[in-house]
């Protein structure tokens, strides 16, 4: 089991900050570091001192880390232009010496394309697609070719389909809840599907439909990555645990319901069933930045007990 550090920059953290939490990321043993990619704060935080863009937060942690996988949980498809992202992903994977994943999503918060002039389309899914066609079309383009494509939404003419990312393929996520259509396009198009804050249930429920799209679809259902995203809240002891909690603002028994919560042997038990049915990899959304103590207890006695 993979246990990655998942962020949630735009509730309140620096650039200096991210770097802190991915060094810590490194040092501790964790497989990689990925943040959300949102421009507005949720919830009741004051979000200060501001968002902080996915891809310039990535280029700049590619430079100051070594070892540890960079990717996004997801970026947000609104936001981009798919053949300027495709450009800034393969810059960021030779700027890592290939370590960068691309999660991408078809963008769903209303609030932060009004706050900051970004188009919000009706039709956000079928842009998805087009888009996950451009991207992982332009990097499978052969140096010296060009790729075209005339779709719906995105036009491309003879694009010399430049720069190649350093990796050979760069990992695609693609995730959700939808029964029928997410399903399909991680089939197609997907090297990991994620499944956001899910019980051991639903998460079944939905790999399987994943998995039966990817055979539909003439693809071996084993060769994509299973993994499942959850808000973690360890503690070595009850009071830990309740201390932590309430910074996020949340209760501790709606968080073992929710999450990974509890004690160390709690989380750890919590995991074996997402990985009984499937689940492979386990993004850990920590919300506290501050508390590097977590990161170390999680490191020490959750990570150590999973191989």
């Amino acid at each position: 089991m993979d246990l990655r550090i998942f962020t949630e920059p735009q509730q309140g953290a620096s650039y200096d900050t991210l770097l802190t939490v991915a060094r810590a990321t490194e040092e501790l043993g964790f497989d990689a570091f990925f943040r959300s990619d949102h421009y507005v704060k949720m919830g009741s935080v004051d979000g200060l001192p501001g968002p902080t863009d996915a891809w310039i937060t990535l280029a700049g942690l590619a430079r100051e880390t070594k070892r540890i996988r960079l990717g996004t949980l997801m970026t947000a498809g609104t936001f981009r232009l798919p053949g300027v992202l495709a450009i800034q992903v393969a810059q960021v994977d030779q700027m890592s010496g290939g370590r960068v994943e691309l999660g991408l999503g078809a963008g769903w918060f209303e609030e932060e394309h009004t706050a900051y002039g970004i188009p919000f389309p009706k039709e956000k899914f079928a842009r998805l697609e087009e888009q996950l066609a451009i991207v992982t079309g332009l990097w499978a383009t052969e140096v010296g070719e060009t790729f075209t494509h005339h779709g719906t939404h995105y036009q491309l003419t003879d694009s010399p389909a430049l720069p190649k990312p350093a990796q050979s393929k760069v990992p695609v996520l693609i995730g959700g809840h939808g029964a029928t259509r997410t399903p399909r396009l991680a089939a197609q198009y997907a090297d990991e599907f994620n499944i956001p804050f899910a019980s051991v249930e639903d998460t079944e429920r939905q790999f399987g439909r994943v998995r039966a799209a990817a055979e539909s679809a003439g693809r071996a259902a084993d060769d994509l990555v299973y993994s499942n995203a959850l808000v973690v809240c360890v503690g070595k002891d009850d009071a830990e645990v309740a201390r932590r909690a309430a910074v996020l603002g949340r209760e501790v028994a709606e968080l073992k319901e929710n999450g990974l919560a509890g004690s160390p042997a709690e989380v750890v038990d919590k995991i074996g069933r997402y990985a009984a049915v499937g689940s492979s990899r386990i993004y850990l959304q920590v919300m506290d930045l501050d508390d590097l103590d977590q990161l170390e207890l999680i490191s020490a006695q959750v990570q150590s007990q999973l191989g």
